[in-house]
């Protein structure tokens, strides 16, 4: 099993929402983060603004990860192509769930 954990800025969620879509992802946990980075000037306020981005977990079976990233890979038309969409690919070692009843164990 993979954790893929996709970066991108918010502008950009449509192209990853149609790339999940494509590659029959179902499962995932999606998050709005605050980037931060160097940026060309100071701004308003002395600092470079933050980021609006998303964060997305995926957590999948080998291929599929692999899947994921080779479609990130494959994308061309982002916002702002110095921030590009970015994936990392994570192997899981080790996974538990709660002991609460499952549906397919009642019965």
């Amino acid at each position: 099993m993979k954790l893929v954990m996709l970066t991108y800025l918010e502008g950009d969620e449509k192209c990853v929402d149609r790339l999940l879509d494509e590659l029959q992802v179902q499962a995932f946990s999606r998050m709005p983060v605050e980037g931060h980075g160097p940026s060309g000037s100071s701004g308003w306020y002395g600092a470079g603004a933050p980021y609006r981005s998303g964060l997305i977990l995926v957590f999948t079976e080998d291929e599929k990860a692999t899947a994921i990233l080779a479609g990130v890979q494959a994308c061309t038309a982002v916002e702002d192509p110095s921030h590009p969409i970015r994936a990392f690919l994570m192997g899981v070692e080790d996974a538990a769930a709660c002991g609460c009843d499952r549906p397919e164990a009642a019965g």
